[in-house]
């Protein structure tokens, strides 16, 4: 039984001509498109998470303290709350740091008739401070402590680029949803074709015995088949395209988001896709109308 219904979904298949095929093409269409939103998306979201990981917040001090009394300085900024992690950073390794960002211009530094540069101590806020109102506090609590002169840091940046991240899956989710509703369809028109053209048959098929869900079964599977055809052609279509452009997306990825390696689909997205593919096909499949003689 179940290879005389996969065999008469093929059949179907044949049967539906270019509009079959124009089924699959949009459900590839449909596929890929969220799928390119979806894939940029996942990388600027891996960004998001690096940078909100690599969050500092950097007071600059009035005075370099005694080195008797670093530790002292540190829990009491330490007991404003919201705070993982700090490091003290002295005015000579301050200028130490400097000479080494300055490369070969670092004989300028020994011109300096001073050491300008404050000392510092560098905040990593805790992972409940790390949202924008969360910095805010945390920057206003610090700013009022009476042995610092500057706070510097802050999310914003980070939370601009989570928000293009939120705009890049409405697009994605708008232009998929307009083009599977296209997609679905067309798939429904291929089925209902194909259920004008057997109606005789479908009748006799009826009048024998045979249950609707026999009948119905093939166009569902018609209807799959166009479907998963169709995401494994877009998931093809995106990981070429996805190899092609690794070489000088890598390069881009790094300078603009610090990101080592852009990001494909993992397996458990790569069967998301498909069963999207697969669902889009099925339903255009169950909506076709038909195949009785008038």
């Amino acid at each position: 039984m179940l290879a005389f219904l996969i065999g008469e979904a093929f059949r179907n298949l044949r049967r539906g001509g270019r509009v079959a095929v124009s089924a699959v093409l949009l459900i590839t269409l449909s596929l890929a498109a969220l799928g390119a939103f979806w894939v940029l998306s996942l990388n600027i979201g891996s960004a998001v998470v690096q940078w909100r990981d690599r969050l500092r917040v950097v007071l600059y001090l009035r005075e370099e303290p005694p080195a008797g009394e670093v530790e002292g300085l540190l829990r009491k900024i330490e007991g404003v709350g919201g705070i993982q992690r700090l490091r003290y950073v002295s005015k000579a390794e301050a200028l130490q740091t400097l000479r080494r960002q300055l490369g070969g211009q670092a004989g300028v530094v020994a011109e300096l008739p001073s050491n300008p540069l404050p000392p510092s101590v560098e905040v990593t806020p805790a992972p409940e401070a790390s949202t924008p109102e969360g910095t805010r506090a945390l920057i206003q609590r610090l700013s009022a402590l009476a042995e610092v002169e500057e706070v510097q840091g802050g999310t914003e940046w980070v939370e601009r680029l989570a928000q293009w991240q939120g705009l890049l899956q409405a697009i994605g989710l708008a232009l998929g949803a307009v083009l599977a509703l296209a997609a679905i369809l067309t798939a429904t028109t291929a089925t209902t074709l194909v259920l004008h053209a057997r109606r005789e048959e479908l009748e006799i098929m009826r009048l024998v015995g045979a249950s609707e869900m026999v009948i119905r079964l093939p166009l569902f599977l018609q209807g799959l088949a166009q479907g998963l055809m169709g995401a494994a052609v877009a998931l093809g279509g995106l990981y070429f395209v996805y190899r092609l452009a690794l070489p000088t997306l890598e390069p881009l990825l790094s300078l603009t988001l610090g990101l080592s390696r852009a990001t494909f689909f993992t397996p458990t997205e790569i069967a998301l896709l498909l069963g999207g593919g697969g669902l889009l096909g099925a339903l255009g499949g169950l909506a076709a109308k038909g195949g009785r003689p008038a």
